[in-house]
């Protein structure tokens, strides 16, 4: 199960998504010319590409299931969220 505190915590929530937004400031290059969903697991920086939130999370779901990731739209990197996997 996800760690529960990042639902009530917002602090806890905003440092994981500050680290998150750091990994997707060093990869932003790696992403020219991509669509679609970058979903970041900010303790490792390991990230995954999908065309939807969805298939973004089913990624990252299958190397850190029950975690805390960060997603960024790539082609819109203001809308961005922190969420466990499901």
């Amino acid at each position: 199960m996800a760690d529960t505190r990042y639902w009530n915590d917002n602090v806890a929530r905003q440092a994981l998504s500050d680290k998150g937004r750091a990994v997707y400031e060093r990869i932003r290059g790696e992403l020219t010319g991509q669509q679609g969903v970058v979903a970041i697991e900010p303790e490792s920086g390991a990230y995954f590409v999908g065309p939807t939130l969805g298939e973004a999370n089913d990624a990252a779901y299958k190397e850190y299931p029950d975690q805390w990731v960060y997603f960024v739209w790539i082609d819109d990197p203001t809308a961005d969220i922190a969420l466990p996997t499901w």
